[in-house]
């Protein structure tokens, strides 16, 4: 890894480094090192690295703010990108419409616009997460997503082109994008449609969603949002609650109090540990309710 190290070094592409700590990076505080550690300065710094990769046959992974991720305790082979603080522009258009770099936090997303007087991401003001990540995995919360704003997203290919693609060609679904499978790809930047809002109204609504998850979510506890996605019309948190499995614990990851689909991580949780109780809940809510749970949360390595 030292040799493209050098490489990336010397086309100026990012930060790059070896044998970063992911543990760092995910909202969880688990994870191994990377082999290699790269943040891109821009669009053009990260394609000059995925050419770099896929000329020295590297294996990546791209993240973003570390939410919603699982990483082993050993680390990931290969290279993981993550688009950061270098990938957060913020650009207003004509006709109440936004364009957004991948790296922009959500949350300061969602307040931002209310702020502006602008309706449409208030859902969001709780997600820990990334502009680039929510619009891979359509994020969403209190019956809305980023579906229901995004007008096109500019994805980076795995063959290295850009390509703009539209919310019809997104095929967006619960908690799915186009990218997590017909087309893998890498959102770099996104274009919203909102609507004009008294920012006051706004302001309050945020207000009230974010006074929500901090009486029902563990907000002050390393976690990873939520463990699974919810097998509607019902909800995994209530399953998990009805189950009795609230508090249950294996090592350092414990299925919180509070709320019934997020595993924090109380006292140095290996990922073994938060995998076990993931199995754990599934087996017990199938048993109990023949229900499957499916996980929400990406898990690296299984």
């Amino acid at each position: 890894m030292q040799e493209i190290l050098t490489i990336l070094e010397k086309q100026q592409v990012g930060k790059v480094s070896l044998h970063e700590p992911l543990s760092k990076h995910t909202t969880i505080k688990i994870g191994g090192p990377a082999d290699l550690f790269i943040e891109p300065y821009s669009v053009e710094g990260l394609k000059h690295t995925l050419d770099v990769l896929h000329e020295h046959g590297v294996t990546y992974r791209v993240i973003g703010r570390g939410s919603n991720l699982l990483i082993p305790d050993e680390g990931i082979r290969g290279a993981v990108i993550k688009l950061g603080t270098n990938f957060d522009e913020l650009h207003e258009l004509e006709g109440n419409r936004i364009r957004v770099a991948a790296g922009y936090p959500i949350i300061k997303l969602a307040t931002v616009l209310s702020r502006k007087g602008l309706r449409g991401l208030t859902f969001a003001g709780g997600i820990p997460g990334s502009v680039g990540g929510a619009v891979y995995m359509n994020a969403g919360a209190h019956g809305a997503d980023i579906s229901q704003i995004l007008t096109k997203a500019r994805v980076l290919t795995i063959d290295g082109q850009l390509k703009w693609l539209t919310k019809d060609e997104m095929k967006f679904s619960y908690r799915t994008s186009v990218l997590q499978t017909e087309k893998p790809g890498i959102c770099v930047e996104a274009e919203f449609q909102l609507e004009p809002e008294n920012k006051e109204v706004l302001m309050s609504e945020m207000k009230n969603y974010k006074d929500y998850r901090r009486e029902t979510q563990p907000w002050r506890d390393p976690c990873a949002g939520s463990i699974f996605r919810n097998p509607l019309p019902t909800y995994a948190g209530k399953l998990v609650e009805e189950a009795g499995l609230k508090g249950y614990q294996i090592g350092g990851a414990k299925i919180s109090e509070l709320h019934g689909n997020f595993i924090v991580n109380t006292r140095d949780a290996s990922y073994e540990d938060v995998l076990a109780l993931i199995f754990h809940i599934q087996k017990t809510i199938a048993e109990r309710y023949r229900v499957d749970l499916h996980t929400e949360v990406e898990i690296v390595g299984t």
